[in-house]
């Protein structure tokens, strides 16, 4: 009997071949084989149909949830701390960040540091000037203070109307802004910690702060972040399955060596890695941004799982990667089931198909003799 047509089955979730048959020993050409329904033809009595739809790569991977990375203050006032914030309070625009000698430090929004002080210049034909001062007089502004013009001059209305801020801050009326007395941040903190107790001296770093809203970070291998597009959408899932949806905010610059990269070790032969592993394993950090905090509960500094689509594929036909068989003469086929009603070419029942994406153990398939609603066999 001659040999038609010969197919090699693949293994559910990746195309390796497992077994080699001659089609007609089967019992798919002649009468001679076994019986195509015995239980040594090697035919699967699992059946699927050819379906349409959306086919979605999706990827997970770990993530955790909190207020994200600490960023210190470099407090600029001199003297003595003799007041501090708790841990976790927020602290917005014109609220006391800490005491120095009693006197408050102010927290304002910008990008400018407080570099020096602004005061009203003794000649009146050389105000001060700068983009500092017009990031100071807005803040002024914000808090409700007017009688001034917010642009790039300190002038003596600016002056007069920081005596009244003075005075309501309990602070000497006197229409300076030391280098000490403010601190600039982009937007409202998130207290994190102190690292001086009251009664130290106001030098160097004496608080961190977080943003007051929670993201994920996501320490990703420095090899793998293609999906790591600023603004790329991904979805968060929270402990107990529910999930919200995030956008990748930044991406870190410097790659940081995985737990337990980095040294040689004392064990072994002495032929370990070293700093070829330390830069395979190294770790990218990328912090992902929920906009609906309200969904994450009361949650914080908790697990959660990342998931971002790879690849897409809409409006395409699918069968399970089960349902695949590498045909001899090369190529992919399917194994057409009893009863469909269609052949493949000079009368087999195997039709040979072009694979496209596999994702989550089902393949993208098409072909002149591929339809929708297609009946086929899922070989043993």
């Amino acid at each position: 009997m001659g040999v038609r047509r010969r197919a090699v089955l693949v293994a559910a979730g990746a195309v390796a071949v497992t077994a080699v048959a001659v089609v007609g020993a089967l019992g798919l050409g002649g009468g001679d084989g076994p019986d195509s329904g015995g239980p040594d033809s090697g035919r699967g009595d699992r059946t699927v149909r050819v379906t349409r739809g959306t086919l979605v790569d999706e990827t997970a991977v770990d993530g955790t949830l909190d207020h994200g990375p600490e960023v210190p203050f470099e407090v600029r006032a001199e003297g003595t701390i003799t007041w501090l914030p708790q841990a976790e309070k927020t602290i917005t625009r014109g609220r006391t960040l800490l005491r120095v000698d009693e006197k408050p430090v102010v927290l304002m929004y910008g990008d400018l540091p407080m570099y020096r002080e602004l005061a009203v210049g003794r000649d009146p034909d050389r105000p001060l000037r700068g983009l500092d001062v017009k990031q100071f007089e807005s803040n002024l502004a914000m808090l409700g203070y007017s009688g001034f013009t917010v642009d790039d001059t300190y002038s003596q209305l600016t002056a007069d109307a920081v005596k009244r801020w003075q005075k309501d801050l309990g602070r000497p009326r006197t229409g300076k802004v030391g280098i000490g007395d403010i601190t600039y941040v982009s937007g409202p903190v998130r207290i994190a910690r102190t690292s001086v107790r009251v009664g130290a001296q106001a030098t160097g770093t004496v608080l961190s702060y977080t943003s007051t809203a929670r993201s994920v970070t996501v320490e990703a291998p420095a090899g793998e972040t293609g999906w790591a597009e600023r603004g790329n959408r991904v979805t968060v899932e929270l402990p107990g399955g529910h999930t919200v949806k995030g956008r990748v905010a930044e991406i870190g610059q410097n790659a940081s060596p995985a737990q337990g990269a980095e040294g040689g070790g004392d064990g072994g032969d002495g032929g370990g890695g070293g700093e070829g592993d330390a830069a395979k394993n190294a770790k990218v950090p990328v912090l992902i941004r929920i906009s609906d905090q309200e969904a994450l509960g009361r949650l914080n500094s908790t697990p959660v799982t990342v998931r971002y689509v790879g690849r897409k594929r809409e409006d395409v036909l699918t069968v399970p990667v089960a349902a695949l068989v590498a045909l001899a003469e090369g190529g992919h086929g399917l194994e057409l089931a009893e009863g469909d009603g269609a052949e493949g070419e000079k009368g087999s029942r195997f039709v040979a198909v072009k694979t496209g994406l596999f994702a989550n153990g089902k393949v993208e398939v098409s072909g002149p003799a591929v339809r929708e609603g297609m009946k086929v066999r899922i070989p043993e």
